[in-house]
């Protein structure tokens, strides 16, 4: 199924996207020591939270995934209402 597979490598992306903001959330920004500086440096990290862009792709992540357990709930009650249908076509020869 070309959706699923879709989801799984935006999974993966996302995934990957988590990793790098991880890694740049342990840097402070390098703005220098002047004054306005050290002051922009304060106004962006109190800017991102604690979580930062971390916390958000996290959340993403996490959003995606449920999405992909609701639609693969979907697909699973889809088939087995087309199982039962077939077979029961099958069992009686025609469908009434």
């Amino acid at each position: 199924m070309a959706a699923n597979k879709a989801l799984v490598d935006i999974g993966d992306q996302t995934n990957g996207l988590v990793s790098s903001a991880q890694r740049l959330a342990e840097h402070k920004p390098l703005l220098g020591t002047a004054p306005p500086a050290v002051h922009l440096t304060k106004r962006l990290l109190e800017a991102a939270g604690p979580a930062g862009l971390t916390g958000e792709v996290t959340a993403a992540d996490n959003e995606l995934a449920n999405y992909h357990r609701a639609l693969r709930a979907a697909v699973d009650r889809y088939q087995a209402g087309d199982d039962a249908g077939s077979s029961r076509f099958t069992d009686e020869g025609t469908a009434t």
